[in-house]
């Protein structure tokens, strides 16, 4: 019989990183009374204690630890106890310097951070498994211990080791994908190019710097290498706990968030029991609202459609930016309840009490520099007020009736040197066709390219899907062919898993549902447009990409105005079987792409939860007995907007219309009804 491991908290978890360590025990206890006042009912601890609870190899100090367990659970709180193997202690690394990592260039990298190991090293793994081991033998059945948090931020800085231990750990992870055939790793590779040819397995080396460009092959397997690698890490550590406590559900915090692609996590959160995030804005990001609700909704998807936790953000600045800034007034609130909107179970920051010492001591916190005579501590009481009244929405989902293809390998393969454009970037691309429906209050999920629960959705878009396998293209080829309205952006299967171009035109996989043929591409340079002409917007342009396409099936929506190109397709529209699929071979400007895309979803039979006022964003949990619907002001203007219910937040009966007060959020209990598809 299976274990369920699940998080036994009722309502919506609140906290953060506790490190009470690095403070003097007498301020425990005002912590204690802290938490308590802001409503914090579970903190993540023991994260970067490895040098304290391990000060020699084999000994142990747990006395500290077991006091502040002790204290959390007398206060009420529970703890996500986590194994401190992010930052193994100096006494290891004096011990073990083959541990430390080899960068592309063959430098050594010193301890005196974090995560400075290498994933592959026999001995940092035996040293991280004992004291994971120690950890769950101690206190499995702590009565504060609610669940386990397993490293931190597993490839933050680390993802790729270029050692020799690394290279022989690559070889053994090519044998086993390859069969131990090195002809099949010839040809998957396409090593008879730059006579790249390998005779003995001994040859093949790690991606290292070299004085022209990769094998992109090469450079792909071993993405794909080091993300598995540390994913060993993880299930090794996971399963030492499991066997100590079965009960106890175990997590890692994922980074899901802007730039950040060292693991694929769609390998990964298969073994996770409970999915978790850290979400951190990007200063420079004007819309950065847009990224928390898509990567929140990448992170459900993750979670199979169930509730996650987010296990960090900011209340305010953080501290590896160029320039780190501070919220604005409303933006901590709006930020962390619509990482509730998009299904989080539980919100947390990095962390509780902000560092006078270290590497992060201008990271902001619950608790700040200046204490609780500051506007962070009145945010974070408000906060904690407001997920108590909102307790009745955790373990609710969000049902969507549209899907966007995400895929790590075609993410990596698009980014490798030597393509027709270093101007493409895969999350940018995506996001550009979810902000539309973002904005419009179109619910999302993400998908594989294999999921087979395409059936499920009216309409799946493919931004960017320039890796996919055959398994991938045909399954939204009979989504189409079914019934479903597939849309497909530039520069798509047009490889296979291997790197290899799909012969025969582009889009490569996709030419028959499309219906379209493509036998050049015309990538364009930075700050170059070009006018689109047809069924678009007045002054419609697009930039970054065209191509050379003639129908062979499909109907011209769009055509370019001007160019090398004029009067070829630009925007496509094919009815396959019985379904419909669209081609967009360029990158239309947000004005022209939004109404494309209001297009296909009206065609598609999607419609918004409400028409709203620009800067409002409507989201929907859907509970056993009711609906919850979230409306959050980013644009500073409040609005009115239809509902009946009640206001969860104020309390207040809905009778027709609730009012979002100025750059603020209501929460509105609804009957359950079927979704529009938003």
């Amino acid at each position: 019989m299976t274990t369920e491991r699940r998080l036994r908290l009722a309502g919506i978890a609140y906290g953060g990183d506790y490190n009470p360590e690095q403070w003097p025990e007498e301020v425990w206890a005002e912590d204690m009374a802290l938490m308590g006042e802001a409503g914090v009912t579970m903190v993540s601890v023991g994260i970067f204690s490895w040098a304290l609870l391990e000060p020699s190899e084999g000994v142990y100090d747990f006395s500290r630890m077991d006091r502040i367990l002790d204290l959390l659970h007398e206060n009420g709180i529970a703890a996500d106890l986590a194994t401190p193997t992010a930052c193994p202690p100096a006494w290891f690394f004096r011990a073990h310097p083959e541990a430390l990592p080899i960068d592309r260039d063959g430098r050594t990298l010193s301890y005196g951070s974090r995560q400075t190991f290498c994933p592959s090293s026999r001995a940092y793994r035996t040293a991280a498994l004992r004291i994971a081991g120690a950890l769950a033998e101690r206190y499995a059945d702590h009565p504060a211990v609610a669940m386990w948090h397993v490293h931190n931020e597993y490839g933050c800085h680390n993802a790729e080791c270029f050692c020799d231990t690394s290279a022989a750990a690559f070889r053994t992870w090519l044998k086993a994908k390859y069969g131990n055939d090195l002809n099949a790793l010839n040809h998957a590779w396409g090593t008879t190019f730059w006579s790249q040819w390998y005779y003995d397995w001994e040859e093949i080396l790690p991606p290292r710097a070299t004085g022209a460009d990769p094998n992109p092959t090469h450079r792909l397997d071993w993405r794909r290498f080091c993300s598995d690698e540390l994913l060993s890490l993880f299930t090794a550590e996971r399963d030492v706990l499991r066997r100590a406590a079965p009960h106890i559900p175990a997590t890692t915090n994922f980074m899901v968030m802007h730039n950040f692609d060292a693991m694929d996590y769609w390998r990964w959160a298969p073994e996770l029991d409970i999915v978790s995030n850290d979400h951190y804005l990007l200063a420079t990001d004007p819309e950065s609202e847009t990224d928390i609700a898509l990567c929140g909704d990448l992170v459900r998807s993750l979670a199979g459609g169930r509730p996650w936790l987010l296990m960090e953000h900011s209340t305010g600045a953080i501290n590896w930016q160029p320039v780190n800034r501070a919220k604005t007034p409303g933006e901590m609130r709006r930020n962390a309840l619509a990482h509730v909107a998009h299904g989080a179970d539980g919100i947390a920051y990095f962390q509780w009490r902000a560092a006078k010492a270290g590497a992060e001591q201008w990271h902001s916190a619950m608790l700040p520099h200046a204490g609780t005579d500051s506007q962070i501590w009145q945010d974070v009481m408000q906060l904690g007020a407001d997920l108590r009244a909102l307790a009745e929405v955790g373990g609710s989902t969000s049902p969507a009736k549209v899907a966007i293809v995400w895929d790590w390998n075609a993410r990596w393969a698009m980014e490798l040197p030597s393509q027709p454009s270093s101007e493409l970037r895969f999350q940018d691309l995506v996001r550009d066709w979810y902000t539309p429906l973002w904005k419009a209050g179109v619910a999302v999920d993400f998908i594989r390219p294999d999921s087979p629960d395409l059936d499920r959705y009216r309409l799946v878009l493919a931004p960017s899907l320039y890796l996919v396998d055959d398994a991938g293209a045909t399954n939204l080829a009979a989504f189409v062919e079914h019934g479903g309205t597939l849309a497909v952006g530039f520069h798509s299967g047009a490889v296979d898993e291997n790197c290899h171009v799909r012969l025969g035109g582009y889009p490569g996989a996709f030419r028959k549902v499309l219906g379209v043929h493509g036998d050049e591409l015309f990538p364009l340079l930075p700050g170059q447009t070009v006018g689109l002409a047809g069924q678009v917007p007045q002054g419609a342009t697009a930039d970054l990409w065209t191509e050379r396409l003639r129908l062979t099936g499909a109907d011209a929506v769009a055509t370019y105005a001007e160019g090398p190109l004029a009067g070829v397709p630009a925007i496509t529209r094919h009815a396959y079987g019985s379904g419909t699929a669209w081609y967009l071979a360029t990158h239309p400007d947000p004005t022209t792409l939004a109404t494309v895309l209001e297009r296909i979803r009206e065609e598609a039979g999607v419609r918004p939860e409400h028409d709203v006022a620009a800067g409002v964003e409507v989201v929907r949990r859907r509970g056993a007995e009711a609906d919850y619907l979230f409306l959050i002001d980013h644009a500073g203007h409040g609005a009115e907007i239809p509902a009946e219910g009640v206001e969860l937040l104020t309390g207040k009966p809905v009778v027709g219309s609730v009012t979002v007060p100025e750059g603020g959020v209501a929460v509105v209990r609804e009957a359950t009804r079927e979704p529009s598809g938003g």
